[in-house]
């Protein structure tokens, strides 16, 4: 029996000799896959055929870098990677140059959020195509939209041009410099016109509150997240419109929030954000 057992190990350990090696090497092999795959990756430019799915987080980051120095190439850029369908939303990010937007010094086309001061930011370009993507049924000629916690202008400018002068496009905003950063923006931008006849006007006021004299509006627009969505702003929905605004503290998604005709609220989920607090101006101020 222990002759049988000490055979027995004898094999084993040639077997071991000859099969260690090719598993040794096998996993070298695997490896060299695997950093070629990831170094590829890294370097593989962005195509259609490389796009991410739709399905994705919106808190990814599509590209980085300047090498992106035009306005054109960021929209360019958000139509390969398909978050730009539409060749409205295309003309109308086209005609609005993200550059007069955000602040001195800042890379306006890379696809990042920005801080604008105040404890507020720019949202990413990705999120504005996404926003403008879902809403661009409730932008058409002569519709009303509201844009809560408007910033630099950016976004309001957009809706102004899709519903243009026999629209109606509001800004909200709680920080006074920034209303008057916003008008000063828009008044270098394509929406300057629709500012000075009056179609397009950004107002003070806390956003959670909405701006009752221009509703009801079909679309709405919240550019910062809420613990819950706030009744005021469904209030001023129109019957057949839609608000797009993220919901949560420290998960946060992207809820389109749609009013039938009856009145009655469906909500659904979009993605995965992550966006600053809709909170009260002195909150705001404090960071908190």
């Amino acid at each position: 029996m222990m002759y049988i057992i000490q055979l027995t190990q004898k094999k084993m350990k040639k077997v071991n000799k000859r099969i260690f090696p090719v598993a040794a090497s096998l996993r070298t092999f695997l490896s060299l896959i695997l950093i070629r795959v990831v170094l590829t990756a890294k370097i593989t430019a962005p195509t259609p055929s490389t796009q991410f799915s739709p399905s994705l987080s919106r808190m990814e980051q599509y590209w980085s870098g300047s090498a992106i120095k035009k306005n054109k190439g960021m929209v360019e850029n958000l139509q390969s990677y398909g978050i730009i369908k539409s060749r409205k939303v295309a003309e109308v990010l086209e005609n609005i140059d993200r550059g007069l937007f955000v602040p001195n010094g800042a890379q306006p086309y890379i696809d990042s959020p920005m801080a604008i001061g105040y404890n507020a930011t720019i949202s990413a370009p990705h999120m504005h195509a996404t926003c403008l993507q879902l809403l661009e049924n409730y932008l058409q000629p002569g519709m009303h939209a509201l844009d809560v916690g408007s910033g630099t202008g950016y976004l309001t400018a957009c809706f102004a041009l899709m519903v243009g002068p026999n629209g109606r496009a509001v800004g909200v905003e709680h920080i006074p410099e920034l209303v008057s950063f916003s008008n000063k923006n828009i008044e270098k931008s394509a929406a300057a016109p629709l500012l000075k006849d009056g179609s397009l006007s950004v107002h003070e006021c806390d956003g959670r509150q909405g701006w009752p004299e221009f509703a009801p509006y079909h679309a709405i627009h919240v550019g910062a997240a809420a613990p819950e969505i706030p009744q005021p702003l469904i209030d001023q929905l129109n019957p057949g419109g839609r608000m797009v605004i993220p919901v949560g503290n420290v998960f946060q998604d992207l809820k389109v929030v749609d009013k039938n005709s009856d009145g009655s609220i469906s909500i659904r989920t979009e993605t995965s954000v992550r966006y600053v607090p809709l909170t009260s101006k002195e909150a705001q101020l404090k960071g908190e």
